[in-house]
């Protein structure tokens, strides 16, 4: 097993020396820095979780994340494919600009436009249109009963904003496209952009003039990302920083017993999993005969049936986490406990399984793992190569940050890969089929770069985009997961535990999403 990693830099140490902050400023220290200031450039949720401080949507969810009018005061469906959203008037841009329907418009356009990776979001709508200056339709491909549910994700940029700096067309951190919008904000949100120094920090400050009445105190945030668990942990008992994101499991007792801090720790709604490429003809990890081994599913199950979860989460995850067999996690629409079974841990079962497709001796293969996205990710994927090697495959194993790991998955220059998703911005099930299990093609399938293609997934996708009955809906989108269930489409591990921390001295809300709203919280 060989291991490539790339290592934390010492931009952190520079990030870390501040004077001391005000009681307004909260400082907030996460495992790895954002991807992009553009919200149309990627499809991260930890880098939505910190944009939506800048950028607001026409509907956004309270803190019960139920639905509650934002940009919008009030929409209506006016024909099945055409819907009308009322805008807040009064609301200004942080360069002053007002807020209109022309930034809709403009908006829309630039999501949808085929090199907007982030364009699934809006998969169904063929485009906005402005009925005056407070008032603008979507006009739909079909009836969406997801609409306002991806709406929540779809933030509102400026159009003047946007024409004046060259920045209409949307960057794109797979391509590697970048525009002024990669590295400037211009929202209407609670927080402006103060500056940003990718990999050390980001500083907002409090948006006087915002529409909303604020709950928060805050004058400051102070984004730092701190890659090191023990670093992270120092940071917060030391006072240097007010919350971390996530706190590391294996420090939670020290952290308990600690005076002035508290861990936070909930059920989240994000399933890691690995992806399996099955569209090359031969792997990345080295020559099989001229063939894929991933696309057997006799392969796909042995590689399963090798891992033992409950070892990994008893070790790696101090039994935090939930073990799964589903893509999806029980809160979540479309959530079937039928499918939510993975096959026992056998390592002799999984070395027949090989020996059977043809592959008695093994495979030589790739593992793609990020070490700054998810809770104990690089310990995981080392645990697993382990697991793999037992079973006779020789795993060449990259851990990388999210900011280098998510673009090559894109591209699909990889053999097996690590990836959480937590259905968003839906939290829907719908979420999974049109974005992991579709085939790659148009609106959908835009986190399936696995070349993963099943008709039948297809066909449901497109008609629960547009099923108007719940009932009939939910059970399509169970048939497609049990489907991708039965063909290991994806290896499920776990659902990840929530694992903030926090010192006493603030107030703070952890949301299932693992979305960090700070316009909620308050430093005393």
């Amino acid at each position: 097993m060989k291991l490539t990693n790339t290592i934390f830099s010492g931009a952190l140490c520079a990030a870390l020396l501040t004077s001391a902050a005000s009681a307004e400023t909260l400082r907030w220290a996460n495992v790895g820095d954002i991807l992009t200031l553009d919200p149309y450039a990627h499809t991260e949720s930890g880098t939505s979780s910190f944009l939506h401080h800048i950028y607001e949507p026409l509907v956004r969810r309270d803190a019960e994340l139920k639905f509650e009018p934002a940009l919008a005061l009030t929409w209506e469906v006016i024909e099945p494919t055409r819907v009308r959203f009322t805008l807040r008037e009064g609301v200004t841009f942080h360069d002053g600009a007002p807020f209109t329907s022309a930034d809709v418009v403009a908006s829309v356009t630039r999501l949808t436009h085929p090199d907007a990776r982030a364009r699934g979001n809006l998969a169904g709508v063929a485009r906005a249109e402005a009925v005056d200056d407070y008032t603008v339709d979507l006009v739909l491909n079909a009836p969406d009963p997801l609409l306002i549910n991806k709406l929540t994700g779809v933030f509102i940029m400026d159009e003047e904003w946007l024409v004046a700096n060259d920045a209409t067309l949307p960057g794109n951190t797979t391509t590697g496209v970048v525009t002024y919008a990669s590295d400037h904000a211009n929202g209407t949100g609670p927080f402006m952009l103060e500056s940003r120094q990718p990999d050390a920090r980001t500083v907002l400050t409090a948006n006087p003039d915002w529409w909303d009445t604020p709950i928060h105190n805050l004058t400051r945030i102070e984004f730092l990302p701190i890659n090191s668990d023990a670093t992270r942990v120092s940071a917060l008992l030391s006072g240097e920083v007010d919350v971390i994101t996530p706190s590391p499991l294996q420090d939670t007792e020290r952290l308990e017993a600690a005076e002035g801090v508290t861990p936070l720790q909930n059920p989240s709604l994000r399933t890691i999993m690995f992806g399996l490429n099955v569209a090359r003809d031969e792997l990345h990890g080295g020559p099989n005969g001229g063939t894929n081994p991933l696309r057997d599913v006799r392969v796909r199950e042995a590689l399963w049936r090798a891992i033992d979860m409950e070892a990994i989460n008893s070790r790696v995850m101090r039994g935090k986490a939930r073990i799964a067999g589903s893509i999806i996690a029980p809160p979540v629409p479309g959530y079937e406990a039928e499918t939510d079974v993975k096959p026992d841990y056998d390592v002799e079962a999984a070395k027949a399984l090989l020996a059977e497709a043809g592959y008695p001796d093994g495979f030589a293969t790739n593992l793609d793992c990020t070490n700054d996205r998810y809770i104990n990710d690089e310990e995981i994927c080392l645990a697993i190569a382990s697991m793999w090697a037992g079973i006779g495959v020789d795993v060449e194993l990259t851990a990388q940050t999210r900011s280098n790991h998510f673009p090559k998955v894109d591209r699909g220059e990889t053999d097996i890969y690590m990836i959480g998703w937590a259905t968003l911005p839906a939290m829907d099930g719908f979420s999974p089929l049109s974005q992991m299990l579709a085939t790659r093609e148009g609106d959908y399938g835009g986190n399936n770069p696995n070349g993963y293609s099943n008709p039948r997934v297809d066909e449901i996708t497109v008609m629960a985009a547009s099923e108007v009955d719940n009932d009939k809906r939910i059970a399509l989108i169970e048939e497609a997961i049990q489907i991708a269930r039965d063909e290991i489409a994806y290896i499920p591990l776990h659902q990840q535990p929530l694992s903030w921390a926090a010192r006493d001295n603030v107030e703070i809300i952890q949301f299932p999403d693992n979305y960090f709203r700070a316009w909620h919280y308050r430093v005393n």
